[in-house]
């Protein structure tokens, strides 16, 4: 007896490696994109993210591994811009050319008519403004163009590398919006960024990348489980408490440098009733988390985002 028919996720990495230039730019990365979902892939620079990418649009050709769309090669798809758009650069439209005629222009090859142009002209707010050549674009409309060329045969799958590169505030909100409803209407996003705040309202799975490997793929509360909530516990007598605590069954306290009790797996509700059993004083009792960037930079060893200032002529 077969069990429920399961379809193939909407994207899955195999064992992908490559090298330039005999430097691995990508090894051994494995991972799969849930239907449905909307997932990071998250990295520093140099991690391998946009070369994963363009592996998965079969743009370019691994050394080993196999990447799948649906369970294929994008390339054995019959449209394959009806199953995947992509946003991999801004500068895909001709600056001498308006944004009305750069996605007229494209529209047959993924086989849908002028009136989709229009929708999704709509849809990325550029519509009162198409009639302009993208030259005149800003980074910000520009990126909007590039994600209604993505949209245009309306794909299963969205692939997108630095989306909100040029955004503001209000572009991001937008952007996160269109993304998630893409997702929640059954389809799927895989958008990568080494900006964590980027991502971290919008995905429920990840895919961290570092120096060219996979260092964790799965969803946000998995992650979570990975760093569990930490009790800080004030208290007259920690090594008191510290015992009282393991004579309950949780043994994962510990003295911090601030003299507090660091307490790990259990809520500060839980390690409260054990103090007043044990009439152990506590003064007082706050509940830690570790965020997502922390998490991030824990994995990766990246340093902290720079604050956005005066270019410095350093490559990103």
């Amino acid at each position: 007896m077969t069990g429920p028919y399961r379809p193939p996720p909407a994207l899955a990495a195999r064992g992908l490696s490559k090298a330039f230039a005999g430097i691995d730019a990508v090894r051994d990365v494995s991972f799969v994109v849930p239907t449905g979902s909307v997932t990071g892939l998250l990295g520093p620079n140099g991690s391998g993210k946009s070369t994963t990418l363009r592996m998965l649009l079969g743009l370019v050709h691994p050394d080993a591994g196999e990447a799948d769309v649906a369970g294929r090669p994008l390339a054995a798809h019959d449209v394959p811009g009806r199953v995947v758009g992509a946003v991999l650069d801004g500068r895909g439209a001709h600056p001498r050319r308006t944004a009305r005629a750069h996605l007229r222009c494209l529209a047959p090859v993924v086989g849908v008519s002028d009136a989709r142009v229009e929708e999704v002209l709509a849809l990325v707010g550029l519509h009162d403004v198409a009639h302009r050549r993208t030259g005149t674009y800003s980074l910000g409309m520009r990126q909007r163009l590039a994600l209604a060329t993505a949209l245009l045969g309306d794909p299963a799958v969205l692939v997108l590398d630095e989306p909100a590169n040029g955004l503001d505030p209000q572009g991001i909100v937008w952007l996160r919006d269109v993304l998630t409803a893409h997702a929640r209407s059954g389809r799927t996003v895989l958008v990568s960024s080494h900006l964590v705040r980027e991502l971290e309202q919008t995905v429920d799975h990840l895919v961290i990348m570092s120096a060219g490997r996979v260092a964790f793929h799965g969803s946000l509360a998995e992650l979570g489980a990975l760093h569990p909530p930490r009790t800080l516990v004030a208290s007259a007598d920690p090594a008191a408490l510290a015992l009282a605590l393991a004579a309950a069954g949780h043994t994962d306290a510990i003295l911090g440098a601030d003299g507090r009790l660091v307490v790990t797996g259990m809520g500060a509700d839980g390690v409260a009733s054990v103090a007043r059993t044990a009439g152990v004083p506590v003064f007082g009792i706050e509940t830690a988390t570790t965020d997502l960037e922390r998490i991030f930079l824990s994995m990766t060893g990246a340093p902290p985002p720079v604050p956005a200032g005066p270019s410095t002529g350093v490559r990103r």
